[in-house]
């Protein structure tokens, strides 16, 4: 896995500009902040991001590929102010669950998740060599 950071450019900070990968490519939907159940156990932004992220790396794990495997996250939040105030907590359950990875990232503000509950929502693509 190759980081693209083109010449001159910041670093940018818990992501990267791009990644050139190859292998079996694993697609993951977009996994919220319930358990393997369906059940919430928080309300609380970071909390629900922590187990999003677990979420996202069970899956993984049933294709054979680990956090260091993503090439690419989409996250979709409700409130951009909500995400941006619950910067530490989010960035200490991403360096928990994910470890100090930082693949291609965009987050989007929605108006609206499926499930009413969710804060948040997270999409990957990992590529396993």
């Amino acid at each position: 896995m190759d980081l693209l950071q083109p010449p001159g450019w910041a670093r940018p900070r818990g992501y990267s500009n791009g990644v050139a990968a190859s292998g079996r490519s694993v697609h993951v939907s977009g996994m919220i902040g319930w358990d393997g159940q369906g059940q919430f156990h928080t309300d609380d932004f970071a909390g629900q991001t922590r187990q999003a992220l677990e979420n996202v790396v069970a899956v993984l794990a049933e294709a054979g590929a680990r956090p260091e495997h993503i090439v690419r996250m989409t996250w979709y939040v409700l409130d951009k102010k909500e995400y941006l105030a619950a910067g530490r907590e989010v960035g200490m359950a991403y360096r928990d669950v994910i470890g100090r990875h930082y693949p291609a990232m965009t987050a989007v503000q929605v108006a609206a998740l499926i499930e009413d509950r969710a804060r948040v929502e997270i999409e990957v693509t990992a590529i396993i060599p």
